[in-house]
């Protein structure tokens, strides 16, 4: 099982210039790649094409080495990214996305809200873990009927270690 992690943009865009120790942690973490261990042990980042233009959107212009654009093609280079495609996004959602669940969710919107593009590829990774500051998003990752997953709101190294 990778040690895969999911990092929402709201995260992410804070990378560039981390103030939180916390966030150093995280990067570091990432970045970190040791071929003395099982390769599945490094870090692996939870990937679509939609949430990696989102990254691109909001640290295209950061010049630092913790920008989430480095980050992201140091991994994909590393082979260290689980990355979904958009055809196997739209077959969760016709699946899972029932009118029961949208119904249970519907202050969020799940059929527009951008976010609900990104639930797919969490519930899919080996780990199901998060990292999501929008509350609601939040919830519905942690209360999705007939999954585990955690997301936190804050990087915290006995998270995702």
């Amino acid at each position: 099982m990778k040690k895969d992690i999911f990092i929402d943009n709201n995260i992410a865009k804070n990378f560039a210039n981390p103030a939180d120790k916390e966030y150093k942690k995280l990067i570091r973490w990432l970045l970190k790649f040791d071929n003395n261990i099982d390769f599945e042990q490094n870090a692996h980042l939870v990937l679509s094409q939609k949430i990696r233009n989102e990254y691109l959107e909001s640290s295209s212009g950061a010049k630092s080495v913790s920008n989430i654009v480095v980050i992201v093609s140091k991994l994909i280079k590393q082979g260290r990214v689980n990355e979904f495609s958009n055809t196997e996004i739209k077959e969760f959602q016709q699946k899972y996305f029932s009118s029961k669940v949208k119904k249970q969710f519907k202050d969020f919107r799940l059929e527009t809200n951008r976010d609900s593009n990104h639930i797919p590829i969490i519930l899919k990774s080996d780990r199901k873990k998060a990292l999501i500051i929008d509350k609601k998003f939040k919830e519905i990752v942690n209360n999705f009927p007939g999954f585990k997953a955690k997301a936190e709101s804050k990087p915290k190294e006995e998270f995702y270690m």
